[in-house]
């Protein structure tokens, strides 16, 4: 399996670079990469390239890159709006939400889950994000924000063509068209106040239920974004 390195984006635009610290000991210790083996370096915010292992020293190691390598990124940008769970779960949603290809997360306050996190929390979670994207070869780091507040939604919203709110109220499944830009809102495993619902109508979202059966907010994250990603990724093919 292809090896995907997260550089930053100016030693994407070098021919050559230099790797040391743990970015060495995971590439060069941990996945044992030798001279001569291929890889594909990322820089986060959407470019990738091809590398090659030109030389390995004892505590540095050297990749000439090459070409564009393929994005791996799906056809809809996705913004996923949650109201926090606990803070191991947002671990797991952050994790698998960036997996599967959400390109921003942001924190909400809700009536219901009212949590904040300092920058530090912050911080460990683009940690997470960033891992996830070498693993699923990716090339876009997810922006993660908040916690924001409740009136923050209508102009953080607007930005995409269309907006879906997860409430297991709704009345039957949605028909998802595809779109290039979407936000999804996630609340609080309470559910949505009446008043917040009102506000989400206003926003012009439109509800989407994921069945029946009562999701965790994390579980509900995952499965409501999939289902919006998937046309995307179906019309790239």
């Amino acid at each position: 399996m292809t090896i995907s390195l997260l550089l930053t984006p100016e030693e994407l635009g070098l021919p050559e670079v230099k790797i040391e610290g743990e970015r060495y000991r995971h590439l060069f210790r941990a996945r044992r990469q030798k001279v001569g083996d291929r890889m594909r370096v990322v820089d986060g915010r959407g470019r990738a390239r091809w590398a090659r292992v030109m030389r390995v020293d004892r505590r540095s190691g050297y990749l000439e890159l090459a070409d564009e390598a393929p994005l791996n990124e799906p056809g809809v940008w996705l913004e996923l709006f949650v109201v926090p769970p606990k803070p191991q779960r947002l671990t797991w949603l952050v994790e698998k939400s960036t997996e599967i290809g959400v390109s921003a997360i942001r924190l909400i306050h809700s009536r219901r889950g009212p949590r904040s996190y300092g920058a530090g929390t912050l911080e460990r979670l683009r940690r997470v994000a960033e891992a996830a994207v070498m693993q699923s070869q990716r090339s876009l780091v997810p922006e993660i924000s908040g916690v924001h507040e409740w009136h923050e939604l209508v102009a953080l919203t607007s930005r995409s063509e269309t907006c879906w709110a997860l409430d297991p109220k709704a009345n039957a499944w949605a028909n998802l068209e595809t779109s290039t830009s979407a936000c999804l809102l996630v609340g609080p495993e309470g559910g949505w106040e009446e008043a917040e619902r009102r506000d989400i109508e206003v926003m012009g979202c439109r509800s989407l239920a994921l069945g029946p059966r009562i999701l965790r907010t994390e579980t509900a994250a995952v499965v409501g974004s999939t289902l919006l990603l998937v046309p995307g990724d179906r019309g790239r093919v």
